[in-house]
């Protein structure tokens, strides 16, 4: 009877996870062949195999040849695509460089305001993003004036004629903000990674002459590496998707990150029907997330674990 009762809960444990990896993996799977359809296949088989797979042929390939081109060219979302590089590598680089610096120094030193500086870097876990984009939205515009006025002057003494300055419809701007809201998050798991890592390392590095920097960079950060992929791979999901801050900070149609060139694909692809388009488009967006991802899980899964082993 004992055996009978454990069968079932295994059974059922086993059934659910089925079901719960369908309803995680399908609906890629369908924005994936969706993405080869034509509108008038999607109108007459959501949920259908395209003809890329069922028919092949010169006809069904040209049609998810088009799509994928619509969107890439068509649409501009090869710019929106390397704005969103350019904009997500320089963030994600300067957040992991300041953030394991701060990290290490309130892991592995004592000084006076220490917990004071934990304690302020831990409550920009607890401010929603959402409420400071409208006071952020007027410093950023005081700090454009200011600097104008500042600099403005020596430029017109230099021949450079009038100088403006503005953090708003700029990459610079979106980065800044960016940075300054990972911060808080990668400062908080790498302080409780760097303390878990053995001092004796640091130790040994500065009996061999290392100075502070050298023995952080050469001997800290490689082998803190799992900590550091962890939080690279949490912070490049929220920076790549992001999408209300680049909405008000980015006017420029040339600028635009990919998040807005999908929601501009959406809105025209309600209007010209053209949800061929709407689905490469989709393809597009979440192939670097799941390659970042798929190349970096076991770094993940082991940062996590030594995390909570050690932490």
């Amino acid at each position: 009877m004992q055996n009978l009762t454990t069968r079932t809960f295994a059974s059922i444990k086993y059934l659910l996870l089925s079901a719960y990896l369908v309803a995680v993996i399908f609906p890629m799977v369908w924005v994936l062949y969706t993405s080869a359809k034509s509108t008038q296949e999607i109108y007459k088989n959501p949920l259908g195999l395209p003809a890329f797979i069922t028919s092949p042929g010169s006809k069904s390939f040209g049609t998810l040849i088009q799509n994928y081109r619509a969107a890439w060219y068509g649409s501009h979302f090869s710019s929106y695509f390397f704005n969103s590089v350019k904009v997500v590598s320089i963030s994600l680089a300067l957040i992991l460089l300041l953030g394991s610096m701060a990290a290490y120094v309130l892991a592995r030193f004592e000084f006076k305001g220490k917990g004071l500086i934990y304690v302020l870097f831990m409550s920009g876990l607890l401010i929603p993003m959402q409420l400071i984009l409208i006071p952020l939205f007027f410093q950023f515009s005081a700090i454009g004036e200011s600097l104008t006025a500042l600099l403005a002057p020596s430029a017109r003494a230099l021949g450079l004629g009038e100088l403006t300055i503005s953090l708003h419809d700029t990459h610079f701007g979106l980065i800044l903000i960016y940075v300054a809201a990972s911060l808080p998050f990668t400062v908080f798991v790498l302080t409780s990674f760097f303390k878990s890592l053995p001092g004796e390392l640091r130790e040994a590095a500065m009996l061999d002459g290392a100075g502070e920097y050298r023995t952080f960079f050469s001997v800290m950060m490689p082998i803190g590496k799992p900590g550091l992929v962890t939080v690279a791979i949490f912070n490049f999901l929220g920076l790549w998707n992001e999408y209300l801050f680049g909405l008000v900070f980015l006017n420029s149609d040339r600028l635009k990150t990919l998040p807005l060139g999908l929601a501009s694909i959406s809105m025209q692809a309600q209007y010209k029907s053209d949800f061929g388009l709407l689905f490469a488009g989709l393809v597009i967006s979440m192939a670097p997330s799941l390659i970042v991802y798929l190349f970096l899980q076991e770094k993940l899964t082991k940062g996590i674990t030594v995390g909570a082993l050690k932490g």
